[in-house]
């Protein structure tokens, strides 16, 4: 299969550099550029790519709120986003517009590839050094909300669907998740997706997000690691199950 996608920054030179990279690939194609985030709105939605490949600080429209629109619009769309600015508000606001994956500009050409393919077969991508205060942004949405009113939210869940829910907050894959409910890996993803539909969520990662703000899970020990690209498929994926972060986006 190969895989569209749209690259988005306000520098030529960069979106260039990009270009060759992924069209070195056989499997990959550009199919166009925006170098400002009301154009990326508009290309998107025109072109339809399986992946945009998002800068975050432009003129006019920045990339957060471009994501935003993008995945209001057409929800099939995955957005990765790509920023020289390795600040917490840019992270939790263009995963919380819907983005599938977050990554700093400094990665390797070949991590670059790696998220490519891995958001746009449904998979979430999150960089290492965001980690960390991703999981202590939410221990204070935890401090907020424990035992608030708003685990109410789950009352939509059957006692099941609320086991495999807090299976996916704690970063476990459907096969794990089987393993330890005792059921099969098919029957684990139909609840996930009666999960997803019933809580009106995108995908995994979105349950994560939804467990720490919630209160339903405490952020853990973050193991030190190199700096490429966390995922869940493929060559950057590093040790599975220790850090719900890593949660996979859509383990189909």
């Amino acid at each position: 299969m190969k895989y569209s996608v749209v690259l988005v920054d306000d520098q030529t030179l960069l979106r260039q550099g990009f270009r060759m990279i992924l069209e070195a690939e056989d499997d990959l194609e550009v199919i166009g550029e925006a170098g400002d985030g009301q154009k990326a709105i508009d290309l998107a939605l025109h072109l339809r790519p399986n992946v945009v490949a998002m800068d975050i600080r432009m003129p006019g429209v920045d990339g957060i709120e471009a994501t935003r629109r993008i995945i209001e619009a057409d929800p099939r769309i995955r957005v990765l986003v790509l920023t020289t600015f390795d600040l917490d508000e840019y992270a939790f606001g263009a995963l919380r517009a819907g983005a599938s994956g977050f990554l700093l500009k400094d990665v390797q050409p070949s991590a670059f590839v790696a998220a490519i393919r891995s958001v746009a077969s449904g998979d979430a991508v999150i960089s290492p050094r965001m980690t960390r205060r991703l999981l202590e942004e939410f221990s204070y949405a935890f401090a907020q909300n424990e035992g608030g009113d708003d685990q109410s939210r789950l009352s939509v869940l059957t006692d099941r669907e609320r086991d495999v829910f807090l299976a996916v907050a704690a970063g476990l894959s459907n096969f794990e998740i089987g393993e330890k409910l005792f059921v099969s890996e098919t029957t684990v993803k139909s609840h996930v997706g009666r999960i997803l539909t019933k809580l009106q969520l995108r995908d995994r990662v979105q349950i994560v997000i939804l467990a720490y703000e919630l209160g339903l899970r405490r952020p853990g020990v973050v193991p030190v690691q190199d700096e490429k690209a966390t995922s869940v498929r493929g060559p950057l994926t590093p040790t599975a199950g220790t850090d719900p972060v890593r949660a996979r986006a859509k383990d189909d």
